[in-house]
């Protein structure tokens, strides 16, 4: 076995410990229904007579470490529809998988000694004494409902982390733990980045310092993109359903939509609006809006108006999960020739922006799903298109492939970039899309004087504003890059009569574009380094007498122990605008 393997039966093992140890401590009543491995372990779902608390987590533990030294054999069982369900009379949830199987499939049930059995595919342990040496903790507590419906039972869900050593499992606490350091939704309001109210639900407010960082990433954003040609647009951003109802999201995404009801109070009225959940149709209209030519294209129009989605109250998630977000979109229309040309620029954007921030990223291809809307053969057709561009880019079979996983209208590349503590998140997206324009009636003037239909590429490189500023403060624990920070260079004068200096500094800088926040105040210079110093603040700029005669500034460089000193001030500009321009990681510590 690999070790992927091996991990996977080791855990799957210990789900049947845990469901084991559970019923041996709350009694034969409790109904046991799905124990999977996951990335750091496993876990178990339960409905048990009693809620499970924290305070029972050692208990559990102790009863699985129990059984584990009882050295019980495991023993694998092919057995029948009828005596899969005598197997398992009275357990509820195993009875409803049983029943679901096809008529043909084989049913294997695991026995661990002789008085537990679990149903199960398998594989697992001879013995489990193979799990002595098992490594493993109950680290959480959560409410699950049975295959997700909110119709049907609650479950008690218990996690466990699970690793072969000691060792693997203290590293990865340790990694947990730096993880619950770098929330964001812990930084962020410390920081005065963000803030979410009860009254908007996964709807942000931006705080003065947030919008500034998130203006800052717009700008670059905005720059990048006009090098490359793109024309930023603005749409409405509700909309009468008649446009949905073109474009297919009506039936296929009406119940991640805001809906407001036509004057008689129905959905159905012919004047019922939606808050556009993507920026697509907009798109599709201002293209329509004249006549086209093969001369035009590539047209690419994007967009960063703000868009609502409606999600289950549970599935809300700081900045990663929202109702109200700023996409990074843009939808190039082009001809079928243009379509890998158009794309491997989008992917050196991709590079350019990811690379800037110290971020890598791997590549995955999404296929058509169930629900797909539009001629097979065009589907077909795109995800042949967008095959041959990831194995041209990356090399062929250097990509993950996830069957049924595009959206309803084309298949897609998705980018999954890696932050400083090896986490991987979603990001980017490129889609290759020729039902929209059809929908739309969308055409131009081919080189032959015929009408053809434009092919729609349909891409974000951050994803959403909110999602990716959420990864930055958890990847920058909150400390971000000189030119992306909130507030580049705080100003402290030592005395009040050393405010006037501070002004003409501040103001100098001000002037050449550098973000700068300055206290005034009668107050001890301490405590207005020590706020600076909470907000992560670059560079801070002490000023007395001494810098006042010489025209020059002592600098505090955020994380450095030592403070440069008779630093004159434009040299000091000059340092700003130089990782300005550079868009530096690092911050600058001599001069």
């Amino acid at each position: 076995m690999d070790k992927e393997q091996y991990l996977s039966v080791y855990r799957h093992s210990l789900a049947h410990i845990l469901a084991k140890a559970v019923i041996e401590l709350y009694g034969k009543e409790v109904q046991y229904a799905i124990g999977p491995q996951i990335a750091d372990g496993l876990y178990y779902d339960f409905l048990l007579p009693v809620s499970v608390t924290q305070e029972d987590f050692p208990r559990i533990e102790e009863k699985m470490k129990e059984i584990i030294k009882r050295r019980e054999p495991w023993t694998r069982k092919e057995v029948s529809r009828a005596e899969a369900l005598e197997i398992f009379k009275g357990q509820k949830y195993k009875t409803e998988l049983i029943e679901e199987l096809p008529q043909d499939e084989i049913i294997t049930v695991y026995w661990t000694g002789d008085d537990f059995v679990d149903l199960c595919r398998g594989p697992h342990v001879d013995n489990s004494q193979e799990l002595l040496s098992a490594a493993y903790e109950i680290h959480a507590l959560s409410g699950a409902y049975w295959r997700g419906s909110e119709k049907n039972d609650m479950l008690q869900r218990i996690y466990v982390w699970a690793y072969p050593t000691r060792d693997e499992l203290k590293a990865h606490k340790a990694l947990i733990q730096e993880a619950l350091e770098r929330d964001h939704k812990k930084l962020g309001p410390q920081l005065d980045l963000f803030m979410i109210d009860e009254t908007a639900q996964g709807m942000p407010y931006w705080l003065p310092r947030g919008y500034k960082m998130y203006n800052t990433l717009l700008s670059w954003w905005r720059q990048i993109h006009d090098i490359h040609g793109y024309q930023e647009i603005s749409g409405p951003v509700i909309n009468n359903k008649k446009l949905w109802l073109i474009s297919g999201h009506w039936a296929h995404y009406v119940n991640n939509m805001f809906i407001i009801p036509g004057k008689d109070g129905q959905i159905e009225s012919i004047d019922t609006m939606a808050a556009k959940p993507m920026n697509c149709p907009n798109a599709m209209m201002v293209f329509r809006r004249r006549t086209r030519s093969y001369r035009d294209l590539p047209i690419r129009f994007s967009e960063t108006d703000v868009i609502h989605r409606k999600e289950r109250t549970g599935q809300l998630n700081g900045l990663f999960r929202v109702q109200e977000f700023r996409q990074d979109d843009d939808h190039t229309f082009v001809t079928e020739e243009m379509i890998e040309n158009e794309i491997d620029d989008i992917l050196s954007i991709a590079d350019e922006i990811y690379s800037t921030f110290g971020l890598t990223y791997r590549a995955e291809l999404s296929t058509r799903p169930e629900d797909f809307m539009g001629d097979i053969a065009l589907w077909n057709e795109a995800e042949a298109s967008l095959k041959r561009i990831l194995d041209k880019k990356y090399g062929e079979g250097q990509y993950e492939v996830n069957e049924g996983d595009g959206a309803f209208y084309g298949p897609k590349i998705d980018l999954q970039i890696k932050d400083a503590l090896g986490r991987e998140w979603q990001c980017g997206t490129v889609q290759l899309d020729f039902q929209l324009p059809r929908n739309f009636g969308l055409t131009y003037t081919a080189q032959d004087g015929t009408e053809k239909t434009p092919v729609v590429i349909h891409r974000a490189i951050f994803g959403s504003f909110e999602r990716f500023i959420g990864i930055l403060i958890e990847n920058f624990k909150g400390a971000f890059p000189f030119w992306l920070s909130p507030m580049q260079v705080g100003i402290v004068p030592i005395r009040v009569e050393n405010n006037d200096y501070a002004r003409q500094v501040a103001e100098k800088l001000i002037r050449a574009g550098i973000r700068v926040e300055a206290d005034y105040a009668d107050k001890n210079m301490n405590e207005k380094i020590k706020t600076y110093k909470k907000y992560k603040d670059p560079y801070i700029l002490v000023l007395g007498n001494k810098e006042a005669e010489t025209g020059t500034v002592s600098v505090t460089v955020r994380g450095a122990k030592e403070q440069l000193h008779g630093v004159p001030v434009d040299t000091f500009l000059a340092m700003c605008e130089k990782m300005n321009r550079e868009h530096s990681l690092e911050l600058m510590t001599k001069v």
